[in-house]
């Protein structure tokens, strides 16, 4: 369902899904990649996550940052980004609330979705997909104090797996990292296990709920 909400700089549009069977068990913001490297809501890497997600019971909100597809404002450089993505949470409590917020996202997105946790106490847990390490800084990793994954390719130039561990060998007890093997950063022939692996964070994720 095609959304829309007043952000920081005007007009976010945004696409929510709902769980076909049963009402929504948690909430979920996802991020796009970089907006100048043509990344949208639509983006293939956002959109598995967004379904495995949905599979497990999860309202999935993707929205385009500021100056993409119909929402207002221009790029920013990842600083009203965050605002956007906070403002993006602040909507979908207010349509669902009472629900536990997460917050998700690819390459820069998932950057972004780091800096967003670390901001507000809303986000209960993130799922930070590619993220990248090799390519820009990623504050706040190190002092991330929610449940979370970080989930990278083996052959991704902008931080693999490797690089997460090697860059941040102490990161804390809650945040977990994976690696889906064979497949470069945009999860090339891997989309499928990377949908299965989201369902499957998700749902231990709730069970921490039960």
């Amino acid at each position: 369902m095609r959304v829309a909400w007043e952000g920081p700089v005007g007009r976010l549009e945004g696409e929510l899904s709902t769980p076909e069977v049963g009402a929504p068990r948690a909430l979920c913001v996802l991020a796009h990649p970089h907006p100048l490297h043509g990344g949208n809501m639509h983006s293939s890497v956002v959109y598995h996550v967004a379904r495995g997600m949905k599979e497990a019971g999860i309202a999935t909100l993707r929205f385009n940052f500021r100056g993409v597809g119909t929402s207002a404002g221009s790029h920013d450089d990842g600083e009203g980004e965050v605002e956007d993505m906070l403002s993006a949470c602040g909507w979908l409590l207010g349509e669902r609330p009472g629900l536990p917020l997460w917050g998700a996202g690819f390459s820069f997105g998932a950057r972004t979705a780091l800096l967003a946790a670390g901001r507000d106490e809303r986000i209960e847990r993130a799922l930070l997909v590619a993220l990248p390490v090799r390519a820009y800084e990623c504050p706040g990793l190190n002092e991330l104090s929610i449940p979370s994954l970080v989930l990278q390719a083996e052959d991704d130039d902008f931080g693999n797996h490797a690089a997460v561990r090697e860059l941040f060998p102490n990161l804390p007890r809650g945040v977990r990292t994976a690696c889906v093997q064979g497949t470069d950063h945009f999860f090339k022939g891997r989309l499928d296990a990377l949908e299965q692996l989201a369902r499957e964070t998700a749902e231990s994720w709730l069970a921490d709920y039960a």
